[in-house]
């Protein structure tokens, strides 16, 4: 054992699991661990920020482009609450996000005297957007409760976990005896006869598609070798584009999946909700339903399948891909067919401008193994499918929560993460000025990010359900915005202007070479709606 303080044990702990990089905000409840982090800056880089929800956002935006662990550390209280936005949007996004908070004085904690940052009930308010949270009451608890939390982290479904420790434990010091990680974490059992059945019903089908999320990533080799052998198109929700290629005929998106539904006769879906084929395009008494997920909690949810396999994606695909080709018949290349189905989508997308024609350079100008982060606004929305994608985790979207603002931190976030690559951030007026102060951010830790703004000066998507909904009338929708180009200038960072397609090219061009934080200004007038695709209805 060594003695040590609670930040240093923290820290240690954190260091030993590999974690290399934290972004924090700092506050009184947190002086012992970042003085602890200061022992460690040749190890631990800290990315201080402007406001905490950026600080979990950058957290996610870390985890969710590269699969690691992204860890932040906020004030407890009114920081942690300004957390939740973010860690909610992992939570949905199932990205391993680690959140390490600070309590008040331990010895006070829940007796409601007002100490500063003090909220009632942290711990349990927390859970509702965490998978598991603990609290660390001495020292020498923090190796293994650190090492449960990574457990956590790496087992069952990747969601977000907390650790909370109160001041005067991170500063007190104790005898510590550090722990190794683990270094392997166990998967669940897989049912052979389960797999045996799916792989028959499979085998047997005349028109078998593969619906794949983000619980698909680690088995991208498995999922187009089952794929190729059955001849399925494997169709991609948002959180799932690049399993497959988009340059590949078998690689989907979910508006391909839309026109392909009607002929499905065997659907195996593969870590993800599956929920827009369930509640919206329609089953019938000719489909028979796959699922593999390895949370137990989404093989029955909305429609009870054929088969419910429990299983790591990579684990359970490899099984089911061997017991398929014992049962396999003879396939013909649907090449021709599935192509023909791309086109189809594609011709559907470029009516709608001008998010075709942006969507094109931001395609072309960005790197196959760029990282770009959408937002909620009408080309991110477009993105989800008109932005063909070509590598694993190289599309970050928020999953299901749809929390507006997140891109521009989340974008800053996954940059950290991959520094050799080049990551493009695309926001609407009024989502990114939730966090332009992190413009600051990216000036002082050289974070070269190039991030858009497409201008509208409203809230688009709402000012136009309005009118659509509402006899024309709008209300709270219309915006007043700052210069973005002096606003970017002001905090040291380029800022650039662009009115069409061809100017944006040129000006995406000039942030990554300039490798330095750029701001782009596109001024936009209202844009066509998406929805009618994105939200496709019943077709059998």
């Amino acid at each position: 054992m060594t003695t040590m303080t609670g930040g240093q044990a923290l820290v240690r702990s954190l260091k030993s699991h590999g974690i290399d990089t934290i972004f924090g905000l700092p506050g009184v409840q947190l002086d012992a661990t970042f003085d602890a982090l200061h022992e460690e800056q040749d190890s631990i880089r800290v990315v201080h920020t402007r406001h905490e929800q950026a600080t979990a956002y950058m957290a996610f935006g870390y985890a969710i482009s590269t699969g690691k662990v992204g860890t932040c550390l906020v004030v407890p209280g009114p920081g942690l609450l300004n957390a939740t936005a973010a860690l909610s949007t992992a939570y949905s996004a199932n990205a391993p996000v680690l959140c390490l908070t600070g309590q008040i004085q331990s010895d006070l904690i829940e007796k409601g005297v007002g100490m500063l940052h003090e909220i009632p009930n942290q711990l349990q308010m927390v859970q509702s957007v965490t998978k598991w949270a603990a609290r660390i009451g001495h020292p020498g608890e923090v190796p293994s409760i650190v090492r449960e939390a990574f457990r956590q982290l790496h087992t069952g479904r990747v969601r977000p976990v907390e650790l909370e420790m109160a001041p005067d434990m991170m500063a007190l010091k104790a005898e510590v005896d550090l722990l190794d990680p683990e270094t392997s974490y166990a998967s669940p059992e897989i049912d052979p006869d389960r797999i045996e059945k799916a792989a028959k019903l499979l085998a047997g089908a005349k028109k078998p598609a593969i619906f794949v999320g983000g619980g698909i990533f680690g088995a991208e080799k498995e999922l187009l070798q089952l794929a190729e052998t059955l001849q399925a198109p494997v169709i991609m929700s948002a959180g799932g584009r690049g399993a497959v290629s988009d340059r590949h005929y078998l690689g989907q998106t979910m508006l391909g999946g839309h026109l392909l539904w009607p002929e499905v006769d065997v659907a195996l879906a593969v870590g993800t909700r599956f929920s827009a084929p369930l509640t919206t395009w329609g089953t019938d008494d000719n489909l028979k339903i796959i699922r593999m997920d390895i949370d137990t909690a989404e093989l029955n949810r909305i429609v009870e399948p054929e088969v419910g396999i429990i299983a790591d994606s990579q684990k359970g695909l490899s099984e089911l891909l061997q017991s398929v080709e014992r049962h396999n018949r003879s396939r013909q290349s649907r090449q021709d067919e599935l192509n023909a189905v791309k086109e189809k989508a594609n011709d559907l997308l470029f009516e709608l401008q001008p998010q075709a024609s942006f969507t094109e350079v931001l395609r072309e100008e960005l790197p196959d193994d760029g990282v770009f982060v959408e937002e909620l606004t009408q080309v991110g929305y477009f993105s989800r499918l008109g932005f063909p994608v070509y590598e694993p985790r190289t599309f970050v979207t928020s999953g299901y929560q749809g929390t507006l603002g997140y891109g521009f931190a989340t974008a800053l976030g996954a940059q950290v993460a991959n520094p050799d690559k080049k990551v493009l951030s695309i926001s609407g007026d009024g989502g990114f000025m939730y966090n332009m102060q992190e413009l600051s951010t990216a000036v002082r830790h050289e974070i070269p990010l190039v991030a858009i703004v497409f201008r509208d000066d409203a809230f688009g998507n709402v000012k136009r359900m309005q009118k659509e909904g509402y006899d024309g009338r709008t209300i709270a929708s219309d915006l007043t915005n700052p210069d973005f180009v002096k606003l970017a200038k002001s905090f040291g960072a380029a800022g650039l202007r662009a009115n069409t397609p061809d100017e944006l090219r040129g000006a995406i061009r000039e942030g990554f070479a300039n490798n330095h934080p750029t701001l782009i200004d596109v001024p936009v007038s209202e844009m066509p709606s998406v929805w009618h695709l994105l939200r496709a209805g019943k077709v059998r």
